[in-house]
């Protein structure tokens, strides 16, 4: 029999998900970073969901004091209450854009990732079934947008760029859809996800 042939963009992620991955980081493409030993970075989780053959994605409101107005996956710091990470992305998600964690398939996990602000946040990737119609949490969600996986997943779509922050130059991935500017952590996931699919 011949080697079964990937069509499903999803299905080349999924594939790639069995090997063990090194966590990727904000500073990946600032080595002169120095980074302070011991440091204590707080558990954070993001839902990666997947509709379809889109990505869903918010735009944060621009009147939160941190990270106003970014692109960003539903999610946020894991709660006491919260008995895994899993548990963390999908409560997140149920608030920030009223996705019902019925509709909601856990399918892995992406490489975890190290922030500037100091969380270490885990990737829930998952697909969405049913008929979903995004609700955005007042005050904390302007707007929840989809962008199509076959888009992220293009390698040739992320460009490196860099601005001032902290007194230093600091470069970032950034992978602009439409009207939508998505960079830092939130493109450095999408871009992990790319590099497990690899190219077509």
């Amino acid at each position: 029999m011949g080697q079964r042939t990937v069509t499903d963009p999803l299905d080349r992620v999924l594939l790639a998900l069995r090997a063990e991955r090194a966590p990727s980081s904000d500073y990946d493409l600032n080595p002169g970073v120095v980074l302070p030993e011991g440091r204590k970075l707080r558990s954070a989780a993001v839902l990666v969901p997947i509709f379809e053959t889109r990505v869903i994605l918010t735009k944060r409101s621009s009147k939160l004091r941190h990270h106003p107005g970014q692109i960003a996956f539903p999610g946020g710091k894991q709660d006491l209450g919260d008995p895994d990470i899993t548990t963390t992305a999908l409560r997140e998600a149920e608030e920030e854009i009223g996705l019902d964690r019925g509709l909601v398939e856990v399918l892995g996990f992406l490489p975890r990732h190290e922030t500037v602000t100091g969380f270490d946040v885990t990737p829930v990737l998952a697909r969405v079934h049913g008929p979903f119609r995004p609700r955005a949490e007042q005050g904390e969600v302007d707007e929840v947008f989809d962008v199509p996986l076959a888009h992220l997943l293009e390698l040739g779509r992320y460009r490196v760029e860099k601005r001032r922050w902290r007194g230093d130059w600091r470069r970032y991935y950034a992978v602009p859809y439409g009207p939508y500017y998505i960079w830092g952590a939130t493109a450095r996931i999408l871009r992990n996800m790319a590099d497990l699919a690899g190219p077509e």
